[in-house]
């Protein structure tokens, strides 16, 4: 008995795809019992999927595997668009299948690989499915674009607006939000990641469409910045601000100028939730608060926290690297001495703990905005160390001010003697020089203290306006300035840190924990202490 497979597919989830989808199903299950020596293994099928890439399609990609595992002899399809619109894709998968004895026949197009010139055939026929695939998304491009100049509302919802048939709605208690949010930047002076912290401490919830659960607790820098820049709230409507560039991958990419955007100005002024004169400064601020080219070049945003993270148990440095993780790669942090450690060189390091790059980059920003908030009370604390209120009396401004007060009378009474005819001119040169000599001593060492606690000070008062500036000015990628002011990472097991900034005299003892993946990834603060 020959075991037969069948493969379905339809492009799009509209009734009549779903009947055409349903169609093929049943003409499969007739088609491969009319053979008496078949044996219908399974019915493989996608639906509402692009037939153009085959990396989606997990139908498609059980039925290739489970072939190559020798579970199918022959696989039965409609025709080669069904198959795959991809020319490369075809015959990539046609060929590797005929090469494990596994053989495809494309009913309605007359095509079995067995025969000697199917992949001719093949090849011909998926050259016409690849154009055409071509021209219908180039035809769609088209019509989407003049129903944009007609202002046509396309993709979804955001906050404040509900996105229904290509028109905008206005959701009021949402639009409290936008104009809370726009008003702490541009009154408050408030920079973005402060915003999206008050935000979190307020419990106000960010937008949250369909229950997708990516948007959930998402308030960030990165968020209120899109929310800030979002020409809809001001009435204006802004579309093609992705642009498909490859119809047969079908992603999306941010328009840099490769397409013309469709700019419709008082789109919808009814429902505005930002005035005009607002939405103007707004952007002016923006273009302020934003570093210059200067700026951004002076820090590398690559390796942010490079030499500066620690293993807690070892002592030893964190290295950089990729971490699989089963969705992807991502960017994390581990032992130097326990990442190289192999069954044959043995380590006494047990950090097996491996530090998220988000996750550390959350929990020193959420250190730097406890430390600006407090900032006058530290500084002040600060400064009395630093000047020497707290030394030893021998140390303080005042005590040696009073010595040189005390000696600058003996001068006098000196001079008194000296008048008197009690001592002699020698007497009062060598007496007088002696004290002008502890005086300036004294001044010395005065001096000194004076200017290493302003210096210390200003370096100091430097570091909290370089803090200032992170959260307030508008780094898309605040990681490249973080550097500046951090010093070192300690790294503990059970996701604990303790974090040192540079001439900051204490540290921040943080444990946190991380959920989700990707676009859902979190990281809560669930204790700090400072230390």
């Amino acid at each position: 008995m020959k075991k037969v497979a069948a493969y379905a597919r339809v492009s799009t989830d509209k009734d009549d795809q779903v009947n055409s989808f349903e169609s093929q199903i049943k003409y499969f299950n007739d088609y491969i019992k009319r053979e008496e020596d078949w044996e219908l293994v399974k019915i493989y099928s996608d639906e509402g999927l692009s037939g153009t890439q085959t990396t989606k399609r997990q139908g498609f990609n059980e039925m290739i595997n489970d072939a190559l595992a020798g579970k199918i002899d022959l696989i039965v399809t409609k025709e080669v668009s069904r198959f795959a619109r991809n020319v490369l894709d075809s015959i990539k998968y046609t060929r590797k299948l005929k090469e494990n004895g596994v053989s495809v026949r494309f009913v309605l197009d007359g095509i079995d690989t067995e025969q000697a010139d199917a992949e001719l055939r093949l090849t011909i026929m998926s050259a016409l499915a690849q154009e055409e695939s071509r021209k219908t998304s180039e035809r769609v491009k088209w019509g989407q674009k003049r129903q944009m100049e007609k202002g046509v509302v396309f993709g979804r919802s955001l906050l404040g607006y509900k996105v229904e048939n290509g028109k905008l709605y206005l959701v009021e208690e949402e639009a409290e939000i936008v104009r809370l949010i726009f008003h702490k930047y541009l009154v408050e002076g408030k920079g973005t990641h402060i915003i999206a912290r008050e935000l979190k401490e307020a419990g106000i919830e960010p937008y949250n469409p369909n229950g997708h659960k990516k948007f959930k607790n998402s308030w960030s820098n990165t968020v209120i910045l899109r929310i800030l820049r979002n020409e809809k709230y001001v009435g204006d409507l802004c579309q093609k601000k992705t642009f498909t560039q490859n119809y047969l991958d079908h992603k999306k990419r941010y328009n840099r100028g490769e397409e013309d955007m469709v700019y419709i100005k008082d789109h919808h002024p009814e429902i505005a939730i930002i005035d005009r004169t607002t939405w103007n400064e707004t952007q002016q601020e923006l273009q302020r608060r934003s570093p210059s080219a200067e700026q951004k070049s002076k820090h590398s945003n690559r390796y942010w926290a490079s030499g500066k993270i620690f293993c807690g148990e070892c002592g030893q440095s964190f290295i950089g690297r990729k971490k699989k993780t089963s969705s992807g790669y991502t960017k994390a942090w581990a032992c130097s001495t326990h990442a190289h450690a192999t069954g044959f060189r043995k380590t006494e390091c047990n950090m097996s703990e491996w530090a998220s790059d988000k996750s550390l980059k959350t929990c020193v920003l959420y250190a730097l905005n406890l430390l600006i908030d407090d900032k006058d009370a530290i500084l002040k604390e600060i400064k009395r160390e630093i000047l020497g209120i707290q030394t030893k009396a021998q140390n303080k401004p005042e005590h040696i001010e009073s010595k040189i007060n005390v000696l600058e009378n003996k001068k006098v009474k000196l001079i008194d003697l000296r008048l008197a005819g009690e001592i002699t001119s020698d007497e009062l040169k060598v007496q007088k020089e002696h004290i002008d000599n502890e005086i300036d001593e004294l001044k010395d060492r005065l001096n000194n203290n004076n200017t290493s606690g302003i210096l210390h000070l200003n370096r100091i008062q430097a570091i909290f306006s370089e803090i200032e500036k992170i959260l307030s000015f508008d780094y898309q990628n605040v990681d490249s300035v973080l550097g500046t002011v951090l010093e070192k990472i300690m790294v503990y097991e059970g996701h604990i840190l303790k974090i040192y900034l540079k001439d900051i005299p204490f540290g921040f003892e943080i444990v946190y924990k991380s959920t989700g993946r990707l676009e859902t990834y979190r990281t809560e603060i669930l204790s700090c202490e400072i230390i």
